[in-house]
């Protein structure tokens, strides 16, 4: 996708420079993990992004393009195909809107059948791979129930089987598991992960939690600018809590001892409310055996110790920000 403008808006929903679909890099070939993620600033072009992508909506003026398989383009400077000849672009996209929205009157099964009948699935093959839906996400005991008596996990289910019914190569989920409890995250997380394994999974989401539980890669657009475009694990090495080390050791004294004598470390803080201590390292340091030593030394018993990976969503408001023109806030020295 490349230069795409919000219909009606001064500024672009995607600038020039655009994001590569994900089929189109070795790295993300079917069979992976869910291939990408997009974490966009929520506002009005967000939205305009994502219905472009999937040819629910048509910008006034059409510059750049997106693509979606090897030999379909959806937008082409001025002649987007899903406009022109929407049908053999959209069998490429199955495509989930945030909620799952369906008819709540319809049953399952009269909803599925709607969808096969709009998308003219009508061969036996069609009612096989109808089957094959239903069982893969479990829905064989809610077929006759109406879809607002479902609970939000069901319906997601509803709304995914939808998706998928045409068996598309490209799947595009909006917030997936938005609102839903643990146990009900638990269970969409795990049919993502069954249907990433012959698919490419576009997922939109604000839930940073779920970047490593379902993606390889992860995108940050922050008003109409690409801002990362890369493994979940790039952007946390450039936060601030790469390779910290975080303890829970009540009376431990780190923050006062170890500025003094663990000179590889540049910043300790003390969370006022938990008391857990968070030492930061200097660039190119790594800490944790020193602060072991020092804590062993201490002769304190210790609840708990972590060595940070890092944080996306540090990072995430960091670059976001900056955007904005504020100063993102740091540890103090």
């Amino acid at each position: 996708m490349t230069s795409l403008p919000a219909s009606g808006a001064r500024r672009q929903a995607l600038d020039p420079g655009g994001i590569d679909a994900p089929q189109r890099l070795p790295e993300v070939a079917p069979g992976d993990p869910p291939t990408g993620r997009d974490l966009g600033q929520r506002h009005q072009h967000e939205g305009a992004l994502e219905q472009t992508r999937v040819g629910q909506f048509q910008p006034r003026l059409i510059q750049g393009e997106v693509a979606i398989g090897d030999n379909v383009d959806v937008h082409r400077t001025r002649a987007p195909a899903l406009f022109v000849g929407p049908v053999a672009a959209k069998r490429a996209l199955g495509y989930l809107p945030e909620g799952a929205p369906g008819y709540g009157e319809m049953t399952v099964r009269e909803f599925l059948h709607f969808i096969q009948h709009m998308r003219r699935l009508h061969s036996e093959a069609d009612w096989q791979r109808f089957d094959q839906v239903v069982q893969q996400l479990q829905l064989e005991e809610v077929l006759d129930s109406c879809i607002d008596t479902l609970s939000k996990g069901l319906r997601r289910r509803a709304g995914l089987a939808q998706a998928i019914l045409h068996d598309p190569p490209v799947l595009m989920l909006d917030e997936p598991t938005d609102g839903l409890d643990p146990n009900q995250k638990h269970a969409v997380r795990q049919l993502i992960d069954v249907m990433a394994r012959n698919r490419t999974i576009l997922i939109s989401t604000h839930l940073l939690e779920e970047v490593h539980a379902l993606c390889n890669r992860v995108v940050i657009i922050a008003r109409g600018r690409l801002l990362a475009d890369a493994t979940p694990a790039h952007p946390e090495q450039q936060s601030l809590h790469h390779a910290a080390v975080s303890v829970k050791a009540p009376g431990s004294g780190m923050a006062e001892e170890g500025r003094g004598r663990l000179p590889q470390v540049a910043a300790i803080e003390v969370d006022p409310l938990d008391g857990r201590t968070t030492v930061f390292p200097k660039p190119g340091q790594r800490i944790l055996g020193p602060v072991q030593q020092l804590l062993r030394e201490q002769g304190l018993e210790v609840s708990e110790i972590q060595l940070e990976s890092g944080r996306l969503d540090e990072v995430f408001r960091q670059i976001t920000t900056a955007v904005d023109g504020a100063a993102p806030a740091g540890p103090v020295p």
